[in-house]
């Protein structure tokens, strides 16, 4: 039998992570896994775990949130071999789970998945650091990683929304800021900045035409401060499901994105929902190829370059 090898955060999600491992376990049998399954126990475990492991694991399945995943792209970059992936979220959010056509039955997502196929995937990081699908600077992104897990277990999505809330009525600040993308540089006050590979963020879809394996990440930027305009901004986001078409957004897709910053950033980078540790102004964002992941078959028509 093939080995597959389950890397679980016990905190992410409501469910009962025993008894669901119990169930995973059933259903990998019968596609000819043997299980082993390993518990994270502190952040930044699951990053430790994935470079330790042997090389003769056929599928290794991230069981988690956003940031469960983060670190397990993280720990499988910096492998010699790079192992077989595959993500089952099971955090508040999960943006990376639904771009991947999953639903929030765990269960069917394993079946699903494990009757898909192997697609190669773009990885970004920015200095060095992964993000797998979002890194985001300015007006509201420290949500994520601001908003306390125990709000998180006992209210899900709402405990996002309570915390947008209080960030939104606080004075929205501007930082200056150069960067080049396409061989070209500009400079300005911005209030925000997303770089992305990925369809949705926060719950939401934002763009449209996203591939993950172009070797390309989006960018957007806007310097919108009042809030008239915020809330005209986030409407159209969600009305029209395409930010790179609403006035007051700056847009680009490019492989290779500088940014030099004249100040530190008092709220650091929110990277795939986790806070970037490292604080500086100048950070480079690039593409790592040799990533590979296990997907329902219904998300890679939409998500890939065909014939790729």
């Amino acid at each position: 039998m093939k080995k597959c090898v389950i890397i679980c955060n016990p905190n992410s999600g409501k469910n009962d992570k025993k008894q669901l491992i119990t169930k995973f376990e059933k259903i990998l049998n019968k596609y000819n896994y043997n299980l082993e399954t390993i518990y994270t126990k502190y952040s930044g475990h699951a990053k430790e775990i994935v470079k330790g492991l042997p090389d003769n694991i056929d599928l290794l399945v991230s069981l988690g949130g956003d940031g469960t995943f983060n670190e397990v792209v993280s720990g499988n970059i910096k492998r010699k071999n790079k192992l077989l992936l595959c993500h089952i979220p099971l955090g508040t959010t999960n943006d990376i789970g639904a771009m991947f056509g999953m639903t929030k039955d765990p269960e069917s997502n394993l079946k699903m998945t494990l009757e898909g196929a192997v697609k190669e995937i773009d990885i970004c990081t920015i200095n060095n650091h992964v993000f797998v699908y979002v890194a985001g600077l300015g007006k509201f992104t420290n949500i994520a990683y601001e908003t306390p897990r125990e709000m998180k277990k006992r209210f899900g999505y709402l405990a996002y929304i309570i915390n947008a809330f209080k960030i939104f009525n606080s004075k929205t600040k501007l930082f200056e800021m150069e960067y080049t993308a396409n061989g070209e540089t500009y400079k300005g006050l911005y209030s925000l900045v997303l770089v992305t590979n990925a369809t949705r963020m926060a719950g939401f879809d934002i763009f449209k035409n996203v591939t993950l394996n172009d070797g390309k990440f989006e960018v957007l930027m806007t310097n919108i401060t009042r809030k008239k305009d915020i809330i005209k901004t986030l409407y159209l986001v969600t009305k029209q499901k395409d930010a790179s078409k609403v006035p007051g957004v700056y847009f680009c897709r490019t492989d290779h994105l500088k940014i030099s910053l004249v100040q530190e950033p008092k709220k650091n980078w929110c990277i795939d929902g986790e806070q970037l540790k490292e604080k500086n102004t100048k950070y480079e964002i690039k593409i790592v190829k040799g990533t590979k992941m296990l997907l329902p078959k219904k998300a890679i028509s939409k998500v890939f370059v065909a014939n790729d």
